[in-house]
């Protein structure tokens, strides 16, 4: 800890963690937040911020969904967290919300191996990402739901990309498109076009004629984004879905006041999948106040662990 310029004064000590059986999630994160080192303390005061986050009724939460978190069995997590009143506004790359309908209409992402060969994997017609292998008869299913969902259309009407996604989420019964739906929770996905979900829309529109309009969720979202009183931002992975949320607030006087990000990559590379909170601040997306916090890992462990303890002490709170 800094003292008076030019000096560094040590006050706050390094606590040797203490780990025992039987202790609860957030128990353990308040262990690694006594160690307070590397991403173990970073873990711990995310959860901090998420805590107060989820807490606070002035805030407008948004969850960014970035990275194959729904093939990697986090989707639940999300929907969860929606369906619980934890999110407001939710930006979601394409891809997770196809991986999300072929869950909801009863396919399955299979636990697989990198350690393979991907040639004998096409001839058997799966896909895989890393180590989750995706028959391609679940496309089948897929193409089959959407073009089904998508014909109850009226040829001449022209919707948002997020009004296109209710209308799928309530053909639904499970997932986060149809938690999003029942909630009434808006799903932006402004790169819906580089997803399964957007081919199957394109081969629709062979023989239709609905109109996807996708500058018309800019109005909902900023005002969603100039009425809120505090927003915060909770960041799994980044590209698109990050950079949607955070530019939101360039055309209001605000900033986010709570952001959280979960990442595995490098801030020196000059992505934005990798660029720190605190860059954030210097284009105004961020408060110079905000409580912020970049967690480095595997989102899959990290984003469990931290919903995990945020959830227990809001229940015993």
């Amino acid at each position: 800890m800094d003292g008076e310029k030019g000096k560094t004064v040590c006050t706050s000590p390094v606590v040797q963690a203490r780990v025992r059986a039987g202790m609860t999630v957030a128990e353990l994160v308040e262990e690694l937040g006594k160690a307070g080192a590397y991403n173990g303390g970073y873990l711990a005061r995310a959860t901090d911020i998420c805590t107060e986050m989820f807490t606070d009724t002035e805030t407008t939460r948004f969850l960014g969904l970035a990275g194959a978190m729904v093939p990697g069995g986090m989707g639940g997590i999300v929907e969860d967290l929606i369906r619980d009143g934890y999110v407001d506004v939710l930006v979601s790359t394409g891809a997770n919300l196809t991986h999300d309908i072929i869950e909801a209409i009863g396919c399955h992402h299979y636990h697989g191996t990198e350690i393979c060969d991907d040639d004998e994997l096409y001839e058997e017609e799966i896909n895989r990402i890393y180590d989750i292998y995706l028959p391609s008869d679940a496309f089948i299913s897929f193409e089959e739901f959407m073009q089904e969902t998508l014909g109850e259309l009226t040829d001449g009407t022209t919707l948002s990309i997020s009004g296109l996604l209710r209308h799928i989420g309530e053909h639904l019964d499970t997932g986060i498109l149809a938690a999003a739906a029942e909630a009434d929770i808006p799903i932006y996905c402004p790169a819906i076009q580089d997803s399964m979900i957007g081919l199957q829309y394109w081969l629709f529109g062979q023989t239709r004629k609905v109109t996807i309009d996708a500058f018309a969720d800019m109005n909902g979202l900023m005002d969603t984004c100039f009425t809120a009183k505090k927003a915060g931002a909770f960041l799994i992975g980044g590209g698109v879905p990050k950079n949607y949320i955070f530019q939101s607030m360039l055309m209001t006087p605000n900033g986010f006041d709570y952001a959280v990000q979960l990442t595995g990559d490098r801030p020196d590379l000059g992505g934005l999948s990798g660029a720190t909170l605190d860059e954030a601040k210097s284009w105004g997306k961020v408060t110079g106040e905000a409580r912020a916090q970049t967690v480095y890992g595997d989102a899959t462990i990290n984003l469990p662990l931290i919903i995990a303890a945020v959830r227990e002490r809001i229940e015993h709170a």
